[in-house]
């Protein structure tokens, strides 16, 4: 059952080929003989299994949609009522939620049954999922790699079969690069597409929810499930949300893809190259045309995105100060000793250096030498990309610049781990929507391809995914030991 597709997943519910609780054991079942992985925080077990037996029985009632019965993971910075959401932090191993993110909340609407939570970088921060209290995830391609971050856990779920769909968020790339370590896709909407509203913050202006599936076609089913305005988001927009899977079919004789000079310049490994090369041949073969393009403030990227990143994570984790929830130090002798010892004893180091450092740029005589002049770098980012989408309709390219690599190998040089991010934070900047899907294996480890659209143009880089997937097998690719 791990291998067939949610279409097929819904299928087979639909005509009682088997139940929601027979599919919801076999993934719960798995979960537990692939623990070494540590993908998961906490997992549901008899919680999902009573899931399951509600879509069952909407199953029989014939109320139930495509995603009715099927089981999923969220990423642990999800708010679960009356559940455990750590965000893979010491601060909140013990805080239990009192609501429902609005993501848990449609998905809970749609009949999905949650297998469990989802390890983490801590509150997000990280590209490797080495940056948690609970343990760093490994990749099931090869357990002494990294699966990426800060979704890796959601990623690796997905991609050593524990879970058909997962949940994930991000913020500088933290779905599509998990997505292009593990073989899998994962697709960043748009900002404003899906609620923030239960979603912890790490920084709000570039923190986006997003779908993880073995396939756009699978992707494309929850993310329809995700998405829609919500009054209680307000950077949530209030657009019409298309029939994703319905959209999948349309030919892409005549579109423009643009294959940017600097994505393919110093750094990439030059294997990685032989895969996008080949993926914009087969573009072509399908009719599409290929044209170069510059998006000349790229390099600018990172350095901006750490500087606002940093700076709204320094705002927004500023609330965990031991008094009103999350760990609290023992025995404090003041206030200022709670505060003190509560934040240094429960944050981890990658998250005291953002702290530390986005304090800094928003410091009195610093603001406008740091904060204001990335702000004021991303607006060139952006218009970056509004030039290039009035020639083209797709912008192609690595998701990074190279396979996974080992677990510890940058832990102890932030600036390389950091530049993982280079192919992926632009879009988190401008705010517009990417996807990363699998397009080949290098030394058995899979390669990700990035294609990026325009504003709420998800259903067109799905297409494209798709027409791709169609085309190829990359994505039906398992981990060896995991079929």
């Amino acid at each position: 059952m791990e291998e067939l597709s949610v279409r097929q997943l819904a299928q087979g519910l639909a005509h009682r080929q088997f139940s929601s609780v027979e599919l919801t054991r076999h993934f719960l079942a798995r979960m537990q003989a692939h623990r070494h992985l540590n993908a998961f925080i906490t997992e549901m077990g008899e919680q999902a299994v009573r899931q399951a037996r509600l879509a069952d029985q909407r199953i029989r009632s014939g109320d139930h949609g495509p995603l009715t019965g099927i089981p999923l993971a969220h990423k642990d910075i999800f708010c679960m009522q009356d559940g455990k959401t750590t965000c893979g932090s010491k601060m909140l191993d013990n805080f239990i939620a009192p609501y429902d993110a609005t993501v848990v909340q449609k998905l809970e609407q749609a009949g999905c049954v949650v297998l469990g939570k989802t390890n983490m970088d801590e509150f997000a921060m990280g590209s490797s999922s080495e940056n948690s209290f609970y343990g760093p995830v490994r990749n099931p391609w090869n357990s002494d790699c990294v699966p990426g971050g800060s979704s890796g856990g959601s990623a690796v779920a997905v991609a050593a079969r524990m879970a058909p769909l997962a949940t994930g968020t991000d913020t500088g790339g933290s779905i599509r690069q998990p997505a292009a370590f593990c073989g899998i896709t994962g697709l960043k909407p748009t900002y404003g597409r899906v609620s923030r509203y239960g979603m912890v913050a790490y920084a709000s202006s570039l923190d986006q929810a997003g779908p993880f599936g073995k396939s756009a076609l699978d992707c494309a089913y929850l993310l329809q499930a995700m998405s829609g305005f919500d009054d209680r988001d307000s950077t949530c927009m209030d657009e019409p949300v298309p029939v994703y899977p319905r959209k999948l079919d349309r030919s892409l004789r005549g579109k423009v893809v643009g294959i940017p000079d600097e994505y393919f310049s110093e750094g990439l490994d030059p294997e990685v190259r032989v895969f996008m090369e080949r993926a914009i041949a087969w573009a072509e073969k399908e009719g599409c045309i290929i044209e170069n393009i510059r998006l000349p403030n790229t390099d600018l990227a990172i350095p901006a995105y750490y500087v606002i990143a940093m700076a709204e994570c320094s705002s927004n984790l500023s609330r965990y100060d031991g008094v009103r929830f999350g760990y609290r130090c023992r025995e404090p002798k003041n206030l200022h000793d709670l505060y003190h010892r509560s934040r240094s004893e429960a944050f981890g180091a990658e998250v005291k250096r953002r702290i530390m450092i986005g304090t800094y740029a928003l410091s009195t005589g610093y603001y406008d030498a740091y904060y204001r002049k990335a702000q004021q770098i991303r607006r060139l980012i952006s218009e970056d990309f509004n030039k290039a989408f009035q020639d083209v309709d797709y912008i192609l390219g690595p998701t990074t610049p190279e396979p996974a690599f080992r677990i510890g190998e940058k832990v102890d040089d932030p600036v390389t781990m950091y530049l993982s991010d280079i192919y992926t934070i632009s879009v988190n900047l401008a705010g517009i929507p990417a996807v990363s899907i699998p397009c080949g294996i290098h030394k058995g480890l899979p390669v990700g391809m990035q294609l990026i659209g325009n504003h709420f143009e998800e259903d067109k880089l799905l297409n494209f995914a798709h027409q791709y997937q169609q085309a190829t097998d990359w994505h039906t690719r398992c981990p060896p030991g995991f079929e």
